[in-house]
């Protein structure tokens, strides 16, 4: 009777073959709720599995291998076929961003290290950033609560929103503007730059009060050694022209990005979807929401766009490259975006940010 249960179940022992999982860890999954026996004998506590589990059983343990937390294979084991596809998707996805933050932190930390007193390293190309920043009312709204800046270092973009969405957006950048003239550490700009951000919700809340008010931030920092440090929350974005190609480098914080994540939209359909401004993050709201912090690899030649939603919600995405790659300079590029999206009826305020990335003249 070691493989069988007189009413045909499985002993713990033959589950645990089945289905590769040992019977240290069905009897943790059963204490946990995960992965309950069909029955337990009052006399012995010995536990009984039924064949029709071995497929709940291995899912499990396909999930342990992809190092799932707990309590998330709790929830994705309850969903039916078609939502468990979606959640483990959206998991994975959120794995990969997460390693390529590591990565990024690795590589920049590893160089960092490698000219510990600041020194510019044999054969280092030294880069220097040149930029323009424009904020348009656009040709509807009665006033302009974009906030966008330029600098030697800093690039940032804030889309306010409610009575006071203009003071929280500005609010916000001016926060910030100190880094500008901050010499980040190697390996500090990440902790440098959460602290500002800290600061910069504390300046929100300080300057929108009881009203409903709030703002978006995507802001992106130079650091001086072939990376930037991007802080994102909200719907404004960032792009990259490298080789004649656009990359977006941020991820909206929407109700409609995260049902694309799901697999309940495509992205053609979160487009024109009738809650597609509805945020899910932004500064200015209680409890504090995370931001994306990461670095990014940056090469010279790169063009970089920091814009909020009144202009790459307007202008196609192929557009926006030909006007980048086709513009001189950042303030040509600006310009035309800026024109781009009143030419479409500037429906809302326009936030722009170009920024090349140049060798620095000897």
């Amino acid at each position: 009777m070691e493989h069988t249960h007189e009413q045909g179940m499985l002993t713990i022992g033959a589950f645990a073959r089945a289905c590769r999982l040992s019977p240290k860890a069905l009897r943790l999954y059963d204490e946990l709720e995960l992965l309950r026996p069909a029955r337990v004998d009052p006399h012995t506590g010995y536990r009984y599995y039924t064949a029709g589990q071995l497929e709940q059983a291995r899912l499990v343990a396909w999930l342990r291998r992809l190092a799932m937390p707990l309590a998330e294979i709790r929830r994705v084991v309850g969903l039916p076929p078609d939502a468990a596809a979606r959640e483990i998707r959206a998991y994975w996805a959120r794995v990969e961003a997460e390693t390529a933050v590591r990565r990024d932190l690795a590589a920049f930390l590893v160089e960092g290290l490698r000219a510990p007193d600041g020194a510019p390293r044999k054969g280092h190309t030294m880069l220097e950033l040149h930029y323009a920043a424009r904020s348009d009312r656009g040709l509807v709204r009665t006033a302009d609560q974009d906030t966008a800046y330029a600098g030697r270092r800093l690039l940032a973009v804030a889309d306010g929103y409610g009575p006071a969405g203009a003071s929280a957006s500005g609010a916000a950048v001016e926060a910030l503007r100190f880094l500008d003239t901050a010499e980040p550490p190697a390996g500090g700009v990440l902790n440098l730059l959460e602290d500002a951000l800290h600061g910069a919700t504390q300046a929100v809340r300080d300057a929108t009060g009881p009203e409903e008010a709030g703002t978006t931030l995507t802001a992106l920092l130079w650091t001086g050694e072939g990376h930037l440090a991007l802080v994102h929350i909200g719907d404004s974005r960032a792009y990259v022209l490298r080789d004649g190609e656009l990359f977006r480098i941020t991820h909206d914080h929407t109700l409609v990005q995260s049902m694309v994540d799901e697999g309940r939209l495509t992205p053609e359909e979160a487009a024109s979807h009738p809650q597609r401004s509805l945020l899910l993050r932004a500064l200015g709201t209680t409890p504090p929401p995370a931001a994306d912090l990461r670095l990014h690899e940056a090469r010279a030649g790169d063009r970089y766009l920091l814009c909020s939603d009144g202009l790459y919600g307007v202008v196609a995405e192929d557009l926006l490259r030909t006007l980048l790659a086709d513009a001189a300079d950042p303030e040509a590029a600006v310009t035309g975006l800026v024109d781009a999206a009143r030419a479409e009826g500037g429906p809302d305020n326009i936030g722009c940010v170009v920024a090349d990335l140049t060798e620095r003249a000897a």
